[in-house]
Order: C-alpha cells, then sequence, then structure tokens
C-alpha cells in the first residue's frame, strides 16, 4: 500500500481563459496534438507525418522540450532535482521561445506545414498542476500564434497510467510528480499528478477550441479520422507537391 504524504493544499486549475487569435500573417499551417502521458497522441502524430512525407508535403515535426539551447540545463536541472515550479515552467518557455523563433515561425512563414507533438497547453495543464498561475502561464505565452487546429487525445486516467507504468521500468522524478510531494511512492505520485493534468486539459476543450480524440480507438481507425478532420480544417493542397507541367 502506498504511504502518503501529508495532504497539500489546492492546487489552482486551470483557468478556461481563451487565447485571444493573433491575425494570420503567414500562409503555412500549424497543428497541434495535446494529451496526457499515455493518450497515444504522439504515435498518432507520427503516422500522419509519415503519411504526409510519402506524399511529398512540405511539412515540419516539432516536439516538447526540444531547443538545442535549453535542453542541457533541463537536463542537468532534472538530475539534481533543483528545479521549482516556477523555475521549471520558465525553462520550458524559453525552449519553446527558442523553437518558436527559430523553427515554427520562420517555417509557418515559408508555406510548410508544421506539426508540433505537445505545444503551449502542455504548459497550461501541467505547471498549473505543479501550482503555477494559469493567468500568468497565459501572459507567458502569449506570443505562441494559435494552431489552425489543435487535436486532444483524452485516454481514461487509468488507461494512461497502465500504458506508461507498463512500458517503464521506473518513472522519473519530475515525470511522477514527486517534487510535488503528492506522495512517497512514485506510482500513486503519478497518478495523481497526471489526474490534476488531465482535469486541466478537459477544461481547455471548449476554450482553445480543442477536437476531441478518443484515446481508446483501435490505431488505425483513429488516424483515419484524424487525416479526415485534418482535411476539414486545413487545405493540404497548398502543402502538395508541385505537379510538373
Amino acid at each position: 500500500m502506498a504511504t502518503t504524504a501529508p495532504e497539500l493544499p489546492a492546487v489552482p486549475q486551470a483557468v478556461p481563459e481563451q487565447i485571444s487569435p493573433a491575425k494570420r500573417e503567414f500562409p503555412g499551417a500549424l497543428v497541434v496534438v495535446e494529451g496526457t502521458d499515455g493518450s497515444g497522441k504522439s504515435t498518432q502524430l507520427h503516422l500522419l507525418k509519415r503519411w504526409l512525407e510519402i506524399g511529398g508535403y512540405r511539412i515540419h515535426f516539432t516536439e516538447w522540450n526540444s531547443s538545442p539551447l535549453v535542453k542541457s540545463a533541463t537536463r542537468r536541472g532534472k538530475q539534481r532535482h533543483l528545479l521549482t515550479p516556477t523555475t521549471f515552467s520558465l525553462l520550458h518557455a524559453a525552449d519553446f521561445a527558442d523553437r518558436c523563433e527559430r523553427q515554427i515561425l520562420p517555417l509557418l512563414h515559408g508555406g510548410y506545414l508544421v506539426l508540433a507533438d505537445r505545444y503551449i497547453y502542455t504548459a497550461f495543464a501541467r505547471d498549473a498542476a505543479r501550482g503555477c498561475s494559469p493567468h500568468w502561464l497565459r501572459n507567458l505565452y502569449s506570443f505562441a500564434p494559435v494552431p489552425d487546429i489543435t487535436f486532444y487525445f483524452r485516454a481514461p486516467l487509468d488507461v494512461a497510467v497502465n500504458r506508461i507504468t507498463a512500458g517503464r521500468p521506473k518513472l522519473k522524478y519530475y515525470e511522477a510528480g514527486m517534487d510535488l510531494g503528492l506522495s512517497l511512492d512514485r506510482a500513486e505520485s503519478f497518478r495523481i499528478f497526471q489526474d490534476r493534468i488531465l482535469n486541466n486539459y478537459d477544461q481547455m476543450v471548449e476554450t482553445d477550441r480543442f477536437v476531441l480524440m478518443d484515446g481508446t480507438m483501435r490505431v488505425n481507425r483513429l488516424q483515419k479520422e484524424m487525416r479526415a478532420l485534418l482535411a476539414e480544417r486545413v487545405d493540404l493542397k497548398r502543402f502538395a507537391p508541385k505537379k510538373k507541367k
């Protein structure tokens, strides 16, 4: 049986505050996938990416926490357990800002279809679950372009948690939310932390116009649905290879 730490004060919930869409000044399009760990979002985006690549479409892929400029600092902070919720949030914001300025915006202006595995909504869900102010987080990422479509892959908490714990020998310290003192048991802490994140995501479905996807569906059926919804929202012909005359 897990040993539970003393109960902490309630964490502020992610306020359902909508981002004001910025003027679209670029010919590209931005496609985002979001969801808790184990929801199936990365698998589906990878399949979509391969389908588009095979078709010769102009695409670019980017993922959360992948900037070479910031990644090493984040890794050192994690290894030494030095990150507070605020410093962790700011490091991720710096990582995103670097990728936004060097990759996302230039390629959107260049007419590319940009695929993002996690976007600013990850910060709104995770960092708020760690106690950061939802309003502060919205302001922090206010420079980010609004996606053309955001797929929210939702799987029940038990399903998502079991997928992660079954495939990993040990959960990482921050991944499990051990920095929050939710429980002395790593698996139980992870479950509590993921429940908070899931609740925050659910609050953004309407306000941030998420396209809800059933993370329990068969992989091939879900991929077919994703492609159809993308084609309805984004004119893929703009990114298709030019026909030879």
